[in-house]
């Protein structure tokens, strides 16, 4: 990078985390949920499937960087807002118990709860952080990106570099959309600040358990992110002060059923989405 690129780019960095510094983060009041011991504990297992034709994949023209974020040369990357599999499963949908309030500790895998940006990609696109805790971050790109945060948490982080871990706390519970201003347009991903430890995220065969699930009654919710492109709205590029177009998507989806989990007893809840 030559000497006036650089100068930009570190007047971007500087402006970016000042602004970080000014927005106020409020902390929301402490979880009411309990960890309490468990002995004959149920698990709640399924799928989520996709009913009908699938839609045609949201993509987005790469027009930025491309040695590093189309090494491939497709011209386009898939917007990851809907994976069904072979089998009609159907990836990052995020099933979760609405209405516990004791139960085990945290167990969120460790990859559901660090961010990495590689290839111009947030990796993973569905992240599980507790809430209070630490979302990490990286970026595995010699590019400049950013993490802009809206939603239960507020942030705006540069990554000028390679391999540098930003951490932030998540002290709020809630839906985080994830977004670069680094003219990176189509980069997308979601978070959620949860306040227990009874969420998952499907896996590409649509496959989801819960764990170590005290028995009773509870009302089990699948969410999606939504999958449709809506229209593009005009953004900004920080670094080299363009005017962008950036994709906006439809909003998420949710269906909800009951399930009773007996002590000992592995219960099966099946959700079928669709386009309507």
């Amino acid at each position: 990078m030559s000497a006036k690129p650089m100068f930009k780019a570190v007047q971007v960095v500087f402006s970016l985390l000042l602004l970080s510094l000014l927005i106020p983060i409020s902390a929301a009041a402490q979880s009411s949920y309990q960890v309490v011991a468990l002995n004959h504990a149920g698990t709640i297992s399924g799928t989520v499937k996709w009913s009908g034709p699938v839609p045609r994949a949201a993509t987005f023209p790469i027009n930025k960087d491309n040695a590093v974020c189309d090494p491939d040369s497709h011209s386009v990357r898939d917007l990851e807002r809907l994976i069904v599999g072979s089998q009609s499963g159907v990836a990052n949908t995020v099933v979760y118990l609405k209405n516990i309030s004791s139960g085990k500790a945290m167990d969120i895998p460790e990859p559901r709860r660090f961010l990495n940006q590689r290839q111009c990609r947030y990796e993973p696109h569905i992240l599980l952080v507790p809430q209070t805790t630490i979302l990490q971050m990286k970026s595995s790109d010699a590019v400049l990106h950013t993490v802009h945060m809206d939603g239960a948490a507020t942030y705006n982080l540069p990554f000028p570099f390679p391999n540098q871990i930003i951490s932030r706390s998540m002290p709020s519970a809630g839906l985080v959309n994830l977004k670069c201003n680094g003219g990176h347009v189509w980069m997308n991903a979601s978070v959620f600040v949860i306040a227990h430890p009874y969420y998952a995220v499907t896996d590409e065969n649509g496959r989801f358990e819960l764990s170590e699930v005290p028995p009773g009654e509870y009302e089990i919710v699948a969410w999606h992110e939504g999958w449709n492109v809506l229209r593009r709205e005009a953004a900004f590029d920080v670094l080299s002060e363009r005017r962008v177009q950036r994709p906006i998507f439809s909003e998420p989806k949710s269906w909800s059923k009951n399930v009773s989990v007996g002590s000992d007893e592995k219960a099966t809840v099946n959700f079928v989405i669709s386009e309507k």
